[in-house]
């Protein structure tokens, strides 16, 4: 593959950014990054260099150009199988659930926006947040018994896959916004959280000096 470019939004914001940007880090694939600060003047312009949809993430191979973070994970499996798990049974359940994220939550996503270094007390989800909610921790539940005990590791399906990379960002919501889950769910937010390359995130995003105005956060780069 040739030199690989991602073009991100804000690190505190961007959870679909995080997306493909975690997935390159855990396959040890190099990578250039850009990054766009979102909700500028000329945010709108800067994107429309890269991505043909006006949005982020873009992955940039040479002149080939791929968005959508689900796409972009589809992409990098052509070349790196380190992406699925290998059982196929485990890899069909991983895309139906990484797809699933991808398409739906819409209420959680709303009430519940990414903002990775903060924590905020006092939130009560909606009856639909809280009904997707439900849903996330179903998934991950239906992810760890599928694998059974012969899979080691802490991930969804014992290793790193495409579909952690899809809900980590989730994973690091429900601590942000301190949701109570049960004993496997949290096991698992404590996995993501703990995870080198997200603190290398968090730690960016940190860094960064653009502030959002809460009324106009959401997710609309992806």
């Amino acid at each position: 593959m040739s030199a690989l470019t991602l073009v991100i939004g804000n690190k505190t914001y961007s959870s679909w950014s995080l997306r493909p940007w975690l997935l390159l880090r855990h396959l040890g694939v190099t990578f250039q990054e850009i990054s766009v600060p979102l909700h500028a003047p000329d945010t709108a312009t800067q994107i429309a260099r890269y991505s043909p949809s006006g949005r982020v993430p873009v992955l940039l191979d040479g002149d080939r150009v791929i968005w959508e973070s689900l796409a972009i994970g589809e992409y990098l499996a052509e070349r790196y199988p380190a992406v699925w798990p290998v059982d196929v049974h485990e890899r069909a359940l991983a895309r139906s659930a990484a797809s699933e994220m991808h398409a739906g939550f819409a209420a959680l996503r709303e009430e519940l926006p990414f903002n990775c270094r903060s924590r905020r007390a006092g939130v009560v989800p909606s009856l639909a947040a809280q009904t997707e909610i439900e849903r996330v921790v179903a998934l991950w539940s239906t992810c760890r018994q599928a694998i059974g005990d012969d899979e080691e590791g802490p991930w969804l399906f014992g290793r790193f896959t495409c579909a952690d990379a899809m809900f980590a960002p989730v994973a690091l919501r429900f601590h942000t916004y301190g949701i109570a889950l049960p004993e496997l769910a949290t096991r698992y937010v404590d996995t993501v959280r703990q995870d080198i390359h997200v603190q290398a995130w968090i730690h960016a995003a940190c860094a960064e000096t653009a502030i959002i105005p809460e009324e106009e956060r959401g997710e609309p780069m992806d």
